[in-house]
């Protein structure tokens, strides 16, 4: 999908399922919850990928797919042209000094055990990295990076804000100094005062550390402004991947025209002349999706092929990846 030189992270029909079981004493296997269903992107190295879509779309599950923290049920994910997904034991805890994650709660992400130092410190233990001296060093270092005065590190999770210990989250994410940044949400449990101070802060860091990120979001006006390209994700799988611009001002899939419609614009103007797509039905059970496409029953522009014959993951030029029929006629591409 990209120069591999280019490409940090290539993801392969990566599926994640979860399986139902019925009975207490012999426990049956009677069907699976599709939480991700066959995606396939690249993320490449400095850029941030935006990754969005309703509550329940699998965007948190898919994070945690690619970093391994669940083992995927089929497909590959390539981290710098190393297989993860075959990795076990020492070799894939030595490539998670390269890959971190930032937690969607930072009330439930922290060990209210464990002081602030020992919680950033934590990852340059396992790693075996620095002595005891050198560690504490380490760890005033980072508070001071993000924004915290240094000598906090005796200090318990229960005595700070919801922003601070965001900063922690994310202080304990660069203690190893990875390459690549799982972002989970990191604001949505935030005031808005405080989104601000850590997206900003993310950007900081991402240029000062040649970060890659993963951004994992529902507000698509936060996506915009921090998001190189942007993913949309329905139900367990991608609809539509674009550069920011590109996807922001011609959306060619009917989810993404609706999420979009959804924004609000800050001028009565605009507000007033532009269409709202009002989408009818509820999102579809991922232990039950639709048989063709998965926005099928929702749709307002559907094709009676779209009920039996799912889409297509597919470039339809300028890096403009879509998976919809309608699109495919319009361009048209064949469907087969």
């Amino acid at each position: 999908m990209s120069d591999s030189t280019q490409t940090l992270v290539e993801v392969r029909n990566l599926k994640m399922y979860f399986p139902i079981t019925r009975g207490i004493v012999i426990q049956r296997h009677i069907g699976d919850i599709k939480a991700v269903d066959g995606i396939s992107f690249t993320i490449r190295r400095g850029e941030t990928l935006g990754l969005v879509g309703e509550s329940g779309c699998g965007k948190s599950t898919a994070g945690r797919a690619i970093l391994q923290l669940y083992r995927p049920t089929a497909g590959e994910v390539y981290f710098d042209g190393q297989n993860l997904t075959t990795m076990k034991g020492e070799s894939l805890r030595r490539m998670r000094r390269r890959m971190q994650m930032i937690f969607q709660d930072p009330y439930a992400s922290l060990n209210p055990r464990m002081t602030v130092g020992n919680i950033v410190g934590e990852p340059l233990e396992v790693h075996n990295l620095l002595s005891p001296k050198e560690r504490r060093a380490r760890v005033m270092e980072l508070l001071e990076i993000v924004g915290l005065n240094p000598y906090f590190v005796n200090r318990y999770p229960h005595e700070f804000s919801g922003g601070q210990r965001q900063r922690i989250g994310v202080a304990r994410a660069l203690a190893v100094q990875p390459e690549f940044i799982v972002c989970d949400e990191p604001i949505s449990a935030l005031d808005v005062s405080i989104q601000a101070q850590i997206i900003n802060l993310l950007e900081e860091l991402q240029e000062r550390f040649s970060l890659t990120y993963l951004f994992i979001a529902h507000d698509l006006s936060v996506v915009r402004h921090i998001s190189n390209r942007v993913a949309v994700m329905y139900l367990g799988k991608l609809v539509e991947l674009a550069d920011r611009a590109t996807l922001y001002e011609n959306p060619l899939h009917p989810y993404t025209q609706a999420l979009l419609s959804a924004v609000p614009i800050p001028d009565p103007a605009v507000e007033a002349r532009r269409k709202r797509i009002i989408l009818t039905g509820d999102v579809p059970s991922p232990a039950n999706p639709p048989k063709g496409c998965h926005f099928s029953t929702r749709c307002p522009v559907k094709l009676p092929i779209c009920d039996s014959v799912d889409p297509i993951w597919r470039d339809v030029g300028g890096d403009h990846w879509v998976a919809c029929h309608r699109v495919d006629r319009e361009l048209g591409l064949t469907s087969e």
